[in-house]
């Protein structure tokens, strides 16, 4: 009886196994099952990776130095993380009273937000003993609380600087050259370089070039108020720069050879120069041309390209005046198109247009004049024959109605 049990026990196994290699035998029966068995291909490369989930913090988990950077000095949670990794402290009691002086001296939060986020470590500086005397000092010279406030907001390495060795020095040797507090002052809001950097490495050297360069005080003065950056070159360069306006032709005891080495001093300025060259050669200027108008007014080589092209299309184009004749006269250049060119030709070819006046007149006569005297010569005169005439220089009359 046992026997037949195994014998029944292993026929059933030799039935299941035949079976089950029977289904592997039979693929086109299984095609679609296995086809839904089959797990989809996926390719790494194409995932896109999942992104790691990061808790938010709440207020009391960050540093210290991040919430007050954010609280009390308006920084973004971006920026006060980034300065953080550059000023720490625990306390705000140093902190507080440095942003209370600041206050006091009518920096605005924006300016505060913008001096902290460029030299955060000035919060750490004693405010009585370090910021105090050189806020004191650049107000005693002249600067409103307006212009301190701008101007150290805008670079606030000059409070980094110590006032006995760098800034008052500085002060003293500009004092001896442009005489007055007040061009001081003009030069610090044209930069605030002329006093971060040792007046005896380029300042001094250079400033006594131009005058071995029979250079008159009144000049020297003249460039190193409105352009101190350019006194400021490096010492060789800025004397090649001298020397190059003087085989220009340029008289050194005039103003236009200072503002001719302005307009050449520095790879920028000289970058500029070139391409207003290029402009005007499209003009039709010739290189004596060129030269001649840099002579009579420097900066015209200093415009963009997109006020020379749209002030000599209208003098050229709509006006028909011959371009080599704004060459004689390269100030009218820097007359607004709107304001100032526009109106004075519409009078004159109004005028022109009725009789009144002749062709003769050249752009110097209708662009140069104060307004007074050109309303009054102009305008005024003709208010009889042509009422409307006022209309037309202000705007407010089109051309082509008269």
């Amino acid at each position: 009886m046992a026997v037949t049990q195994n014998f029944q026990t292993l026929r059933m196994d030799y039935l299941s196994i035949s079976s089950a290699l029977s289904f592997y035998r039979k693929p086109a029966q299984l095609k679609g099952t296995l086809a839904e068995l089959k797990p989809p291909l996926v390719s790494l490369q194409d995932e896109t990776p999942l992104k790691p989930i990061v808790p938010k913090t709440t207020s009391k988990q960050r540093p210290f130095t991040v919430t007050y950077l954010i609280n009390s000095c308006g920084l973004s949670l971006e920026s006060a993380i980034s300065v953080s990794d550059k000023v720490q402290f625990q306390s705000p009691e140093r902190p507080d009273s440095v942003l209370t002086l600041l206050r006091n001296y009518g920096f605005s939060k924006t300016q505060i937000s913008n001096l902290i986020r460029k030299r955060p470590m000035l919060l750490l500086s004693h405010p009585e003993n370090t910021l105090l005397p050189k806020l004191e000092f650049f107000q005693s010279i002249g600067l409103s609380s307006n212009e301190l406030a701008r101007t150290l907001s805008s670079d606030p390495t000059l409070l980094t600087r110590s006032l006995e060795n760098q800034i008052m020095p500085t002060y003293d040797f500009l004092k001896s050259v442009l005489l007055s507090d007040e061009k001081i002052v003009a030069a610090l809001k044209r930069t605030t370089w002329v006093f971060l950097e040792d007046p005896s490495k380029n300042l001094m050297p250079n400033v006594t070039y131009l005058r071995e360069s029979g250079v008159p005080q009144s000049c020297v003065s003249l460039l190193l108020t409105h352009f101190p950056e350019a006194v400021m070159q490096k010492h060789e360069p800025f004397v090649e720069t001298v020397r190059e306006v003087k085989e220009m032709g340029f008289d050194p005891k005039k103003s236009t050879f200072v503002l001719a080495v302005h307009a050449l001093s520095g790879k920028g300025n000289k970058s500029i120069w070139e391409r207003c060259y290029e402009v005007y050669k499209r003009w039709g200027w010739s290189n004596d041309d060129i030269l001649s108008a840099f002579r009579k007014h420097p900066h015209s080589m200093m415009l963009s390209e997109k006020k020379i092209m749209k002030s000599m299309g209208y003098f050229v184009n709509e006006m028909g005046w011959a371009s080599r004749a704004i060459a004689e006269c390269p100030v009218v250049l820097f007359f607004s198109l709107e304001k100032r060119i526009i109106p004075r030709c519409s009078v004159f070819q109004v005028l022109l247009s009725k009789g009144l006046i002749k062709e003769g007149f050249s752009l110097t006569t209708v662009l140069l004049p104060v307004e007074k005297r050109f309303l009054e010569r102009f305008v005024m005169r003709y208010q009889e024959e042509v009422p409307e005439l006022l209309s037309v220089y202000q705007g407010k009359v089109k051309l082509e109605g008269l």
